[in-house]
């Protein structure tokens, strides 16, 4: 077998269950793709001697015929993921040299089912941002380009790292985490699936933190029945994440079938943006009209807090990711500032945390202090959470009135060129969110999936949005989408 890393987790398990290929092989055609790549920066810490030895022991169980599905799947790792002995910065200057003593639940849990970690992704630092360009590494780059243009395109963010490395196949999958978008949005600019989880589905233990109530792990995955394969391996109750759902975890992949005759599915009006372009618009409408042709209901519906939504949640994010940050004083790891004589305690926090942090955490930690200071908190937080609470409610009306699932745009627009943002006000960097946001802040699980490419030739995704704890009922929507939309575009390779 040949091109064996551009290969599909479902493909790959099959070849490995039948003899076709090993786990070896497969991690060394990645690993080729991975040093061959450095032009894209996907990859910030590459592990060979480590995925070797677990692509070995793979092997050696699927010999065994006692192999979960995962078992000998090459997975790179986003860099917000604590993973033992290897360095953990969250792409951040704060965190240099730190090598956690311990292991993410989620990545454990990939480990446990036998999957081959690649090394660690970038990413935004700390996850801030929505193009990869606050990296401590350097700016990922989108595999796809505009037509016969060489103009660097952002993957998306905070995840981008994930997302470039998978739409170049770099590797099988990758782990990412979702807090405002950073799973969907870079899925939808690189023409991959990713999907966000219900809050508490995937445990949140070694997962650095920016926003507690709002941060989930995912998949971003080349299909939806990845996603489902890989997601089934991540999840899980964990008892040292307070948060995390002692709910059983249901065989994701089993539940695809295609058919979804019958289910009913919402348009909401309020994602109707102003100056949203036309491509998204149409690409909207005929993701819609291809789920009515598979046999589902569509129905209008209203979503009326939505227009409150992103307001909100960069008031909460930022309040939440400044508690979180507090931690990284240059006391007991990561980055201490060399200090001058005479300096005290006082100065070293902040000279440390002045040279640890970019400029976007430090903008982002500056609101949140603000949001919770005593004059503020009341004005800005409580009614941010207040805000949150409708926002909730409004779906739980829509779910309690028959949707299933609710369809809309992923993004406002397809992949940017990076630095085309770099002089605009950072609330238009923040409306990248604007399709987003909602489903963090109501705790559900949403998943884009590639459906078309703009006049310049680039990917949109669509996403759609599901009850809560019904993953395997939003995947199986995903798939019939999927299946209608006939995606199959791949970035020509130019790096």
């Amino acid at each position: 077998m040949t091109d064996l890393n551009k290969l599909t987790i479902s493909d790959a398990r099959d070849a490995l269950r039948k003899g076709d290929v090993t786990s070896v092989e497969l991690t060394e055609a990645c690993l080729t793709a991975v040093q061959g790549a450095g032009a894209l920066n996907a990859f910030v810490h590459d592990t060979p001697d480590l995925a070797r030895a677990q692509a070995q022991a793979a092997d050696a169980r699927i010999a065994q015929g006692d192999a979960p599905a995962m078992c000998g799947i090459p997975l790179g790792i986003k860099d917000l993921f604590c993973t033992r002995g290897v360095p953990s910065q969250a792409a951040s200057r704060i965190l240099d040299g730190f090598k956690p003593e311990y292991e993410s639940t989620v990545t454990q849990n990939l480990f446990d089912a036998g999957a081959v970690m690649l090394g660690k992704l970038n990413m935004d630092e700390f996850a801030m941002g929505s193009s990869n360009e606050t990296s401590c590494y350097g700016n990922v780059v989108n595999p796809w380009r505009r037509g016969n243009d060489e103009a660097q395109l952002t993957p998306g963010g905070s995840s981008g790292g994930s997302a470039s490395a998978v739409a170049a196949d770099l590797c099988l999958a990758a782990t990412g985490t979702d807090t405002g978008g950073s799973i969907r949005q870079p899925a939808a600019f690189t023409g991959i699936t990713g999907i966000k989880p219900t809050y508490g589905r995937c445990s949140r233990w070694g997962i650095v933190a920016f926003a507690s109530s709002l941060d989930q792990a995912g998949p971003m995955t080349k299909t939806v029945r990845d996603s489902a394969i890989m997601l089934g391996a991540m999840c899980g109750h964990d008892p040292k994440d307070s948060t995390s759902a002692d709910i059983p975890v249901p065989d994701f992949e089993s539940m695809l079938t295609g058919d979804i005759k019958g289910k009913v599915i919402g348009i909401p009006k309020e994602y109707r943006m102003d100056g949203m372009p036309d491509e998204i618009e149409k690409l909207w409408a005929e993701g819609t009209a291809m789920l009515k042709d598979a046999g589902a209901e569509i129905r209008d519906i209203s979503l009326p807090h939505t227009k409150y939504a992103l307001p909100a949640y960069y008031v909460i994010a930022p309040a939440e990711a400044s508690s979180n940050l507090a931690r990284y004083d240059g006391v007991r790891y990561g980055h201490r500032a060399k200090l001058a004589q005479g300096d005290g305690i006082t100065e070293m926090y902040e000279k440390t945390r002045a040279e640890g942090f970019g400029h976007e955490v430090q903008r982002r930690v500056m609101v949140g202090t603000y949001v919770l200071s005593a004059g503020f908190y009341d004005a800005y937080y409580n009614r941010a959470r207040k805000v949150r609470t409708l926002i909730k409610r409004d779906f739980e009306e829509v779910f309690a009135a028959g949707i299933d699932a609710i369809l809309t745009p992923a993004t406002p627009s397809a992949a940017f060129g990076l630095g085309e943002m770099t002089d605009a006000d950072p609330v238009q960097m923040y409306l990248n969110d604007v399709f987003t946001v909602t489903v963090n802040l109501a705790g559900l699980p949403g998943i884009a999936v590639p459906a078309g490419t703009d006049k310049q030739g680039l990917p949109l995704g669509l996403q759609l949005i599901g009850r809560p704890w019904e993953e395997g009922d939003l995947l199986n929507t995903a798939y019939a989408l999927e299946q209608s939309a006939g995606f199959v575009a791949k970035p020509a390779k130019w790096w």
